[in-house]
């Protein structure tokens, strides 16, 4: 009788195992055994199904009015007591509605674009240019040039603002800032 290697392999494998059977302790696991642990699994509460469930009828949201209703709220209402947000001072005035949206473009920034080819240093940077190059998505308003990093290029720069630092490393750098920004009235600068 011929007996296939793989099948003497498995006889003698259960031999040896009962053998051993004392020594080996371990238990295979099995899928069905599979378990979070307690509490991981939480039966979602059912809401409005009758008396014996203990959340029927009103479903926890107390008894009729605005707050029992679905949708239905009145955010920072306190009770008739005076709200909180009326009760606090206003003071200020923000002029976001008609605030210049500006990009903010350090000039490590014109730096790496200069090295990487992707901005000509001999021609006028520019807005649009800063466009092209893909230093900055979308032109908005203009843009602003802060002193972040450090630029090495001589290069010409025309932009809605800049602030002192970057005006005297681009300078420092042999290079020129044109600023685009309207100069401020005689009336405003009093104010």
């Amino acid at each position: 009788m011929i007996i296939a290697p793989r099948i003497c392999a498995i006889i003698l494998g259960d031999a040896l195992l009962d053998e051993n059977e004392h020594t080996n302790t371990r238990t295979d696991m099995k899928l069905h055994e599979l378990a979070g642990p307690p509490g991981a699994r939480k039966v979602r509460k059912r809401i409005g199904r009758g008396i014996g469930s203990g959340m029927g009828k009103t479903g926890g949201r107390g008894g009729k009015g605005q707050t029992a209703r679905s949708g239905a709220r009145i955010k920072g209402f306190e009770g008739g007591q005076m709200p909180l947000h009326r009760r606090l001072p206003k003071r200020g005035f923000k002029n976001t509605m008609f605030a210049a949206k500006l990009n903010e473009v350090n000039l490590g920034r014109i730096q790496s674009a200069i090295e990487a080819g992707a901005l000509d240093a001999a021609a006028k940077v520019d807005v649009a240019a800063l466009v092209k190059a893909g230093v900055i998505r979308r032109a908005k308003d203009g843009v602003r040039l802060l002193g972040g990093g450090e630029i090495k290029t001589k290069v010409a720069l025309a932009v809605y603002g800049a602030s002192k630092s970057a005006i005297a490393a681009v300078e420092k750098a042999g290079g020129t800032v044109e600023i685009l920004a309207p100069k401020p009235q005689a009336s405003e600068q009093a104010a």
